[in-house]
């Protein structure tokens, strides 16, 4: 049932087709951040065709969501029910609905199920219940769920300790699209035909979210749209950030602070650094807090070359809530026009930098494979080291490298990320400072490997008398590969 009418998601296709043909029942569990495309992805590999469907309402009282349920249970079935009491009156009747149907596979789809399970509302037994006592017997049965509150899904579903305890037969994690899925949706989805700099620069500001980039208008200029989602009266991603939050997570306050603070200092902060930040005197809940946006494709973690688990390092990298807390917080006064007439200039020159920088990190399979060492073991990190004076009296100014490929044929690629509009020069001075800093490392990491000058740029190193000192290269076009 794999279908190309999909963008992307080729993988997960696959294993919906292969739960599909199993011999017994399943029940298949996608997560992912908001708005990233778990709904359209189930909807359109089965072509909209349930045998069963229903999608929980975010913040709806229990009496509401059981009515919808009711209402379309009878929709499905052509019989009128009484009005159900509970959640267990409602499976009681889902279940007996279900057994009245012969057919080779029964396919059922519940949609944000964690909205379902409102306070006191014993969905989750209920639940639980339906598939313990009968779901679960039918060879023929495959059931699939979806949510966006990823706390929700990832401990009271997919890790629940009770009921549901090892019951998932799969759960997948929906990531948005990287740059060649973007193109792609933006032409074939969307009829949206511009260049792969101009996509990029899209990608830089709403990242591979499906419904943010279906808000594009085609009839518009790129620069006109991000004004119209971000900056215009009435922009309808206005008041997003705070939304996507709400409906994340149950502890959505300090998700958000964590996420606002992380963008005030780009290249990301310690655990400790965090605690101390925010105030948190419980420092596990803060862990938790850090691996759901790990989940959720906000944040990563990484450790520096020479540093311990314990100096591990959370970088902001959605792109999204970069731009927007960058630019779009507070808008109240704010030029209508603004990214159009700041484009280059300014806060947004230093913003595109870094968004780049970003960009990158999210596409470290299409630069090992433009370099030629897609099937090469290698680790990916950073190195940074502060001034110091050698036991020879020697000072050294101290550096930083953000991206380090780490391989394992004996060789290091130390990577440079430039964002320009143009082909990238390297001046006397910047030669004699990444051979400096080349020394430097390897002086301070004892590291006996080659290393090589790798320059990712948008469109590729200047040749001129200083460029010799890149060994390879990578321009954005080639991380347009899917």
């Amino acid at each position: 049932m794999v279908t190309n009418s999909i963008i992307g998601r080729k993988d997960e296709q696959s294993i919906f087709q292969s739960y599909i043909d199993s011999p017994k029942a399943e029940l298949i569990a996608v997560y992912g951040r908001r708005r990233v495309g778990k709904t359209y992805l189930i909807k359109s590999f089965f072509d909209n065709k349930f045998d069963f469907a229903f999608s929980g309402m975010y913040n709806t009282s229990k009496s509401v969501q059981l009515a919808q349920f009711q209402s379309h249970l009878e929709k499905y079935s052509g019989k009128a029910y009484k009005r159900f009491k509970d959640w267990f009156d409602a499976f009681g009747e889902l279940q007996s609905y279900l057994d009245t149907l012969q057919k080779d596979r029964i396919i059922m789809f519940l949609d944000e199920i964690p909205w379902l399970d409102t306070p006191k509302s014993n969905f989750l037994a209920a639940f639980s219940q339906f598939w313990n006592e009968w779901a679960s017997m039918k060879n023929n049965f495959k059931l699939f769920v979806c949510g966006s509150a990823t706390t929700w899904m990832l401990s009271k579903f997919i890790g629940d300790k009770g009921g549901l305890y090892g019951r998932v037969s799969r759960s997948i994690w929906l990531r948005p699209f990287n740059l060649g899925e973007t193109e792609q949706f933006l032409s074939d989805v969307k009829g949206i035909k511009l260049s792969r700099y101009q996509i990029l620069k899209a990608y830089m500001v709403l990242g591979g979210i499906p419904y943010y980039l279906d808000m594009l208008d085609k009839r518009l200029p790129l620069e006109t749209n991000i004004d119209r989602l971000f900056f215009a009266a009435n922009a309808p991603l206005q008041h997003e950030f705070d939304f996507l939050f709400r409906t994340l997570f149950n502890e959505s306050v300090i998700h958000q602070k964590t996420v606002e603070l992380l963008a005030t200092k780009l290249k990301g902060m310690t655990r400790q650094e965090i605690l101390s930040a925010l105030k948190i005197k419980n420092g596990g809940s803060l862990t938790e807090v850090l691996d759901n946006l790990i989940k959720c494709d906000f944040i990563r973690k990484y450790t520096a070359i020479g540093k311990t688990e314990r100096e591990a390092v959370y970088q902001l990298t959605d792109l999204f809530s970069l731009f927007y807390l960058r630019f779009s917080t507070d808008n109240s006064g704010r030029d209508e026009e603004y990214f159009t007439n700041n484009v280059g200039k300014g806060p947004l020159s230093a913003w595109s930098g870094y968004a780049f920088e970003i960009v990158c990190l999210l596409h470290l399979a299409q630069i090992k494979r433009a370099l030629s060492i897609g099937g090469v073991i290698s680790s990916c990190h950073s190195w940074s080291c502060r001034p110091f004076t050698d036991n020879n009296g020697t000072q050294w100014k101290g550096g930083q490298i953000d991206l380090l490929i780490d391989r394992s044929d004996d060789v290091i690629n130390i990577c440079e990320i430039k964002y320009t509009n143009d082909e990238y020069e390297i001046t006397a001075d910047y030669e004699e400072k990444l051979r400096r800093r080349a020394t430097l490392f390897a002086n301070t990491t004892k590291t006996k490997k080659a290393l090589h000058h790798t320059f990712i740029t948008v469109y590729g190193v200047m040749q001129n008398i200083h460029s010799g000192i890149v060994q390879s290269q990578v321009k954005a076009e080639e991380l347009f590969s899917i």
